[in-house]
């Protein structure tokens, strides 16, 4: 796993009026908690948040804060659990770093990445990506940035599932085996005329089409009735 480290202050304030004025002196709110450890109020300075944040990878990169309380500092390894995103302003209102322990178990959710081109597509056909992460869990130490899924063998109304995918010895995946990943099939272009027109509410072939003339005639003996 990447790790990547921020520089972390001690707050004491958790109020709204503070919390908006490290805003304005270039500083996001944040919390680091833990299922063995106290909560602890921090601020990070925006900008380098913001580099951790866009890396997209949330859960899947190690985030050492290295923490200052006074004249005191401390290390804590975590991750990245959540975040606040300010939409009008495209900056992060608020972070919660999730602690690491390298002796626990981890359950996170880490990007899947397609690999090799579809035999199907190669035929015409039209690759659809249905999930994009897969949740997986095991020791810090040894679970992955990033899964690779090989589509290569894939041909047109084939699919790859979470059960078709295989880590390495300790790490577990936590998501439905039948969860389809990605699929091939027919492209619509490629699905014959006729086809498209039964669809579209074309007369089936053995019922005869009514012609114009019959159509005005029955309206003409609706109205004598």
């Amino acid at each position: 796993m990447e790790t990547i480290v921020l520089n972390a202050q001690v707050r004491t304030e958790s109020k709204k009026g503070p919390s908006r004025r490290l805003r304005a002196e270039g500083f996001t709110p944040a919390i680091f908690y833990g299922s063995h450890t106290e909560s602890i109020m921090l601020s990070v300075r925006s900008f380098d948040l913001k580099k951790v944040v866009e890396k997209g990878r949330k859960e899947s990169v190690f985030v050492k804060l290295e923490i200052e309380d006074g004249s005191k500092k401390a290390e804590r390894l975590s991750i990245l659990k959540d975040v606040q995103i300010n939409t009008l302003k495209k900056s992060v209102d608020h972070a919660d770093f999730y602690e690491i322990r390298m002796d626990r178990e981890l359950a996170i959710d880490v990007p899947i990445s397609l690999t090799g081109e579809a035999l199907g597509v190669e035929d015409g056909g039209e690759l659809s990506t249905l999930k994009r992460e897969l949740k997986i869990s095991g020791l810090p130490s040894i679970l992955p940035e990033i899964v690779e899924v090989d589509i290569s063998n894939l041909g047109i109304g084939d699919s790859v599932k979470v059960g078709d995918v295989r880590l390495a010895d300790g790490v577990n995946i936590l998501d439905a085996d039948d969860v389809v990943i990605a699929s091939v099939a027919i492209a619509r272009a490629a699905i014959p005329e006729a086809d498209v027109e039964e669809e579209a509410g074309e007369v089936p072939e053995g019922v005869d089409e009514i012609s114009e003339g019959e159509k005005d005639n029955a309206e003409i003996g609706r109205k004598d009735h």
